[in-house]
């Protein structure tokens, strides 16, 4: 005789998709209880892979390299990180979506010949993110909770109390913040066609000022030393203290 499916049978876990979502995410917690901004953005090697192509683009296009030159030395500085993750056996997509983002870039402003246009993808992944964190707080599913929850140890349990997800929705309106400001500020410098001062903003609003962005969310969303499990009546602690 079968034994009878459960309604959830088949259904993919929750907890187990947030979980595996948090792990890919790369944002690690130190041993003090505070966020490892350098490991969450990648460390040393994240920072260089996603400063170095567009450092090299701006140098070579605004000191009068040709648009060719300058695209050609962005494109291999990104295929040699490539091919050192490959190399060191680290996950294969980490290891392309770095040069086929600055690919795609290249290509566009080849297609164009305008070196302004190489920075035009970037407004589009930025305004992509804008509008998920957005739907994601509209539904109560707010991305730093997602992001956050499980390394705190809340698992989704952070949904079921108010405080908490209401201190994640902050956090991810501070993410929607630097998304935002990053294009508030370099798509006046792209329709005023300056390539360095754009290629000079894109780069101090990437990486350093997502990882500042990163940090205040994950202070704002720093929970109480006791919080509230759903359905007591106060005495359970779901999250560990943070220093």
């Amino acid at each position: 005789m079968s034994t009878p499916q459960r309604p959830d049978d088949g259904q993919p876990d929750l907890n187990q998709l947030a979980g595996q979502y948090a792990a890919k995410s790369g944002v690690e917690r130190r041993d003090d209880g505070q966020i490892d901004v350098l490991k969450s953005v990648g460390g040393v090697r994240g920072l260089a892979e996603a400063i170095v192509p567009g450092l090299l683009f701006t140098l070579l296009y605004t000191v009068g390299a040709e648009l060719n030159l300058a695209l050609g030395a962005a494109v291999a500085a990104a295929a040699v990180f490539s091919v050192a993750n490959l190399v060191q056996r680290r996950p294969l997509m980490q290891s392309l979506t770095g040069v086929a983002g600055v690919a795609i870039c290249a290509f566009v402003a080849l297609r164009s010949g305008d070196g302004a246009t190489f920075f035009v993808p970037g407004f589009y992944v930025n305004g992509a993110y804008i509008l998920a964190f957005l739907v994601s707080i509209a539904v109560k599913w707010p991305v730093a909770g997602l992001l956050f929850g499980f390394i705190r140890g809340e698992n989704l349990e952070w949904r079921t109390v108010p405080v908490r997800l209401r201190a994640y929705m902050w956090a991810s309106w501070i993410i929607v913040g630097v998304f935002a400001l990053r294009l508030a500020v370099q798509l006046p410098l792209y329709l005023a066609g300056n390539v360095a001062a754009l290629g000079t903003m894109r780069l101090a609003m990437g990486v350093p000022l997502y990882a500042l962005g990163l940090w205040l969310a994950w202070v704002v969303s720093k929970p109480s030393a006791v919080v509230p499990a759903a359905g007591s009546t106060g005495s359970a602690s779901t999250a560990p203290p943070e220093s």
